[in-house]
């Protein structure tokens, strides 16, 4: 093959990786203007979501040299570190004030009340345990994989009927129904019930009880004393029996 010729072919091989590469350019351009996608690392089909925040608790020292714990950053620059539970009322050390700590009265009103009819549980009770639980936070992702406003486990939303777990409905229907399950499982005891829901009924049946972990006992006593202030709070009565012992602990 002569010179030339070589020289000729390398000339076309140029030219269409040129060609190529303009087609490429344009074949983007027109993607992103048209709002689609040319290459990803979400799988097709599935959108790409932010992880949703997990419980966090702060721990720093105020001015006046006390320790001090909260679930929201201290303000003026007061340096703090960053705590993960398994929920929000289950760290011993918090300092929030659970006796006055402002109640959400009616925050995801209709999904609560209309599972707690449902699967005939004290919607007081409801409140008190997603309160202890996400603080109402419908994003909140604990360190543990537990998810939504009643903290779900997915193996236990998938045993519940939970397609969408993040749903605030969704995941308040399957807490809810989990909720009702062990307070049957414990004859309407609502200590054991919600020592269950936090270190699991294997853990009540195995102790005979509420387990010596003190994060669960701490969880207990809380989501008890947030259960009598939402149920003076809305003050409202439920014309059929409840599964839950509501005033007998």
């Amino acid at each position: 093959m002569s010179l030339a010729i070589k020289k000729r072919q390398m000339g076309v091989k140029a030219l269409l990786a040129v060609i190529i590469s303009i087609l490429l350019l344009s074949a983007a351009q027109a993607a992103v203007e048209k709002g689609t996608t040319v290459l990803s690392n979400v799988p097709e089909g599935q959108e790409a979501t932010p992880e949703p925040p997990s419980i966090k608790i702060y721990k720093y020292t105020n001015r006046s040299g006390v320790r001090s714990y909260s679930d929201r950053a201290p303000m003026g620059g007061i340096q703090y570190e960053v705590m993960q539970f398994s929920c929000f009322a289950c760290n011993p050390q918090s300092k929030v004030d659970w006796d006055n700590i402002p109640l959400q009265l009616s925050a995801f009103e209709y999904a609560i009340n209309a599972s707690a009819k449902k699967y005939r549980v004290d919607p007081a009770l409801v409140r008190a345990v997603i309160h202890a639980e996400s603080a109402f936070r419908p994003g909140a992702r604990s360190n543990k994989g537990a998810l939504g406003l009643m903290q779900l486990m997915p193996d236990t939303a998938k045993d519940m009927g939970v397609v969408n777990v993040m749903s605030p409905d969704e995941n308040i229907q399957g807490g809810v129904r989990y909720l009702a399950w062990l307070l049957e499982q414990n004859s309407g005891n609502t200590m054991l019930a919600t020592a269950a829901y936090n270190a699991g009924p294997g853990a009540v049946k195995r102790y005979n009880g509420i387990p010596p972990f003190e994060e669960t006992q701490t969880y207990v006593k809380r989501v008890k004393v947030l259960h009598d202030r939402y149920k003076k709070a809305l003050n409202k009565t439920f014309t059929g029996r409840w599964v839950s012992k509501a005033d007998k602990y």
